[in-house]
């Protein structure tokens, strides 16, 4: 599994369990996580959003 794989897995579990939107970007070869809220860097940065609204339900 490679590096990016790992971050958008843990990135989309810790969307569920905080039950907040993540963005996941990458800065200088380093991937990050954060809540969406707090996220105010580069836009171009960006890989993905997670949302777990938009997923339906965990169960």
């Amino acid at each position: 599994m490679s590096d990016l794989s790992l971050a958008q897995n843990h990135a989309f579990d810790l969307a569920r369990t905080l039950m907040v939107p993540v963005t996941l970007f990458e800065i200088d070869g380093e991937i990050g996580v954060m809540p969406s809220a707090e996220y105010d860097g580069d836009e171009d940065a960006i890989i993905n959003e997670y949302d777990p609204f938009a997923y339906g339900s965990a169960h």
